[in-house]
């Protein structure tokens, strides 16, 4: 069921009399292992509204839109800060909830405020960028709010005065610092590294990149030299995920039509015969053997649906 106006979110379920629902955007975040027995509903409220400000460009924006395409509007139309994100799949509204990041850059740091229906007190509600309580791809409509809530509006606050943000990964072979160049670079490596879901089947980045304490990291050190790291706070690093996956040789390795995929450990694909019983096999092999060799619990990062609904690996 698709809703296009936000006002017709009561009456939307008002029909449903309280049946189950499942709340997706563009579902590139999502894997059904089964069919689902509930209804599924699509928030498509659309548009972008543009204000200025003394120091900022206010976007407010339509949680039904391609997050890619506004990355590529803001860059059409000289606003620059969302390059770091290009191609991340899913929409608008989808962002927030996830905290979505790729090379250095976190959409909190844009958030100005979140509208959503408050399903439970149906009325219309509003969060500030402290309210959605954002933490490495978390917020609270992944807590407190969710499946409570439907996002209708993202309004972001991107500074007028820009700065590149390119000491990770590949962006730091960069010489042009260009907001631009940094787009197309991250475009690049993302299409060399990603398969294309359109062609192979797949949700993204499976796996969240653990966090752990310094005093495990340490230890980690002693027998992995190698360990690649990335500083949170004064007590915890991350660690990618890939790497770890990588090191246990799950490149390539497939239970049936599910298989990590060869260039990037991270990515789970169904070569078009897997099931999702099979993804789970894969994927609790994979949880299991980092925990047993590192002693830490990896999290997916893709949300698994079941016919009754969200289903723990």
């Amino acid at each position: 069921m698709s809703i296009e106006v936000a006002e017709d979110l009561q009456a939307q379920f008002n029909e449903l009399n309280n049946a189950a629902f499942y709340i997706l955007g563009e579902g590139s975040n999502t894997v059904f292992l089964e069919d689902y027995q509930g209804t599924v509903i699509k928030p498509a409220f659309m548009g972008i509204d543009l204000e200025y400000t003394e120091t900022h460009y206010r976007l407010k924006v339509g949680a039904g839109e391609n997050w890619h395409q506004l990355v590529l509007w803001c860059m059409q139309h000289q606003i620059y800060g969302l390059e770091n994100l290009a191609l991340i799949p899913g929409t608008v509204g989808a962002a927030p909830i996830q905290n979505i990041g790729a090379y250095g850059v976190e959409i909190e740091q844009f958030i100005y405020q979140v509208d959503y229906y408050d399903l439970s007190e149906q009325s219309h509600k509003s969060l500030d960028s402290q309210g959605c309580e954002f933490a490495y791809r978390d917020s609270v409509f992944k807590k407190r709010l969710a499946d409570k809530v439907v996002i209708t509006s993202v309004t972001f606050a991107v500074p007028k005065n820009w700065q590149a943000v390119v000491h990770y990964g590949e962006l730091k072979e960069l010489f042009e610092l260009s907001a631009i160049d940094i787009f197309n670079k991250v475009v690049e490596v993302r299409q060399s590294k990603l398969p294309d879901p359109a062609k192979i089947g797949n949700a993204g980045s499976f796996f969240k990149n653990p966090i752990v304490s310094k005093d495990l990291f340490g230890k980690l050190q002693q027998t992995w030299p190698s360990i690649p790291s990335y500083p949170v706070d004064t007590d915890k690093v991350k660690i990618p995920a890939a790497w770890l996956i990588d090191q246990l040789g799950f490149k390539g390795k497939k239970i049936g039509g599910i298989g990590c995929h060869p260039k990037q450990a991270l990515v789970l694909t169904n070569d078009g015969s897997g099931t999702g019983e099979q993804l789970l096999q894969l994927a609790r092999t994979i949880k299991s053997a980092v925990l047993s060799e590192f002693s830490i619990v990896l999290e997916n990062e893709v949300r698994l649906i079941g016919k009754n609904g969200p289903v723990i690996l």
